[in-house]
């Protein structure tokens, strides 16, 4: 179908929905969700033409002598928001420049060029994310943060005072086309997690933005803050976004082999091993707060030393178990990952890691079944374990050594991500935390 007769069939579908309202939506570099607003009269030519924009304003795009952009709007992600009465439809948006060329700086291009290198070598690339996220009855950050709940893994209703928080969310979602797994509290207080359904990376990326918006709308309409925040609390696990991965190939998993070591095959562990030694360069993205480092701690469920294994979920990438008939759901889980990430770019950087163990044919070290965080310093250096940074100032030194995911994000991308990253660090150091104060003030 042409575009033309595509943009007729999204404005008719639009007035047949009632929607009044179309939100184009894209992101910037640090994956904020960015949008101008037009009414439904406006829609078609929006499609057919785009809607220019002063790129100069956004986080990482343009310098303010070349700010003229345009949104093009992927017809294919029109979806109604229900918690906008139905008044309001998104369309996510590709950028492009001036020229008419797909901007490199915009995130959504950055994971479509990695696709497209994937597609060349036959390969499909599946996720399915796990976003963890806090519930508080305040949004105020002076003052002393208050967890919705004390409840804690698993918990019944009895204790989940936010099992109705999460209904609402997976139902709108649901309306949406996104496909719930499950739900359930998280083992902080106040802490949660929705699963998606497993799914093409491009389409699950813009999945991931719309899924926060629903969970920040609906808290805040029912009287609570949603945070997203890596680490919002001390002294309790931090939120994670777990990435499940597979490759496919002619509509099969390239990641299943029966015979294989955990029924995986070559391809896969070539995929693993590549991963595990773009690690550290590779936490900048996925990763890639201040706050992100104070989850990467040893103690709580976080991922902090670099191995793999199977079911072990104190290890870096995790292989869930195998069950018979499934051969679909054979996938590693990526465990580095939080919510701060910008999805398109850790989705596209991973990809890169994976597809480099792939093309030089690198084989991942032995897998490790212990518990890691009960090793010895003697006993990791002995068998070889390395730990991630430890800081984002340690992460984007990384990056910078890291060719491979330099080339996957692209030259404008990189630049920009690090640059904002160094500015954030020379901000972090700067800054006099209350706990210095409280440590040193009465006693220096």
């Amino acid at each position: 179908m042409e575009r033309h007769e595509k943009s007729k069939t999204i404005v008719e579908r639009a007035k047949k929905d009632g929607v009044q309202f179309v939100d184009l939506e894209f992101v910037d570099i640090m994956g904020t969700t960015k949008a101008c607003e037009i009414t439904v009269e406006k829609l078609e030519g929006a499609c057919n033409e785009g809607l220019w924009f002063d790129g100069s304003s956004i986080e990482g795009f343009a310098r303010i002598c070349e700010s003229d952009m345009y949104l093009v709007p992927d017809l294919d992600s029109y979806a109604v928001m229900p918690w906008s009465g139905g008044r309001v439809a998104r369309i996510m948006c590709d950028v492009y420049s001036d020229e008419g060329k797909p901007f490199e700086g915009d995130p959504r291009n950055v994971l479509r060029r990695m696709l497209k290198k994937a597609e060349e070598k036959g390969f499909e690339f599946k996720v399915g994310p796990e976003l963890e996220f806090f519930l508080f009855t305040n949004g105020d950050a002076v003052q002393k943060l208050r967890p919705h709940d004390d409840a804690g893994y698993f918990d019944l209703g009895v204790r989940d005072e936010a099992d109705e928080v999460r209904r609402q969310v997976v139902t709108h979602l649901d309306k949406i086309g996104l496909r719930v797994e499950m739900n359930h509290h998280e083992c902080a207080p106040g802490q949660h997690e929705i699963d998606f359904t497993y799914g093409p990376a491009l389409k699950i990326a813009d999945y991931v933005q719309v899924y926060k918006t629903a969970v920040r709308t609906i808290a805040k309409g029912m009287g609570l803050h949603a945070s997203f925040m890596p680490k919002p609390l001390e002294d309790v696990n931090g939120s994670g976004m777990h990435v499940h991965q597979s490759l496919w190939k002619s509509e099969k998993n390239a990641f299943f082999d029966e015979n294989g070591r955990y029924k995986l095959s070559k391809t896969a562990e070539h995929y693993i091993a590549g991963q595990l030694a773009h690690a550290r360069a590779l936490a900048a993205i996925v990763a890639p707060t201040v706050n992100s480092y104070k989850r990467l701690v040893p103690g709580f469920e976080a991922p902090v030393y670099v191995c793999w294994g199977q079911v072990n979920r104190s290890a870096l990438i995790r292989i869930p178990r195998y069950k018979k008939g499934r051969e679909g759901s054979v996938r590693c889980e990526f465990r580095a990952p939080d919510p701060s990430a910008n999805p398109y770019l850790a989705f596209a950087a991973m990809l890169a890691a994976g597809l480099d163990g792939i093309e030089r044919k690198l084989e991942p070290p032995n897998p490790i079944e212990e518990n890691v965080y009960r090793f010895s310093d003697e006993e990791l250096e002995k068998k070889g374990i390395p730990l991630l940074p430890n800081s984002l100032h340690s992460a984007f030194c990384e990056l910078e050594k890291d060719k491979v995911l330099q080339e996957a994000l692209g030259k404008h991308v990189y630049e920009k991500l690090v640059e904002s990253q160094k500015r954030e660090w020379a901000d972090y150091k700067r800054h006099v935390t209350k706990w210095e104060i409280d440590r040193y003030f009465g006693v220096l």
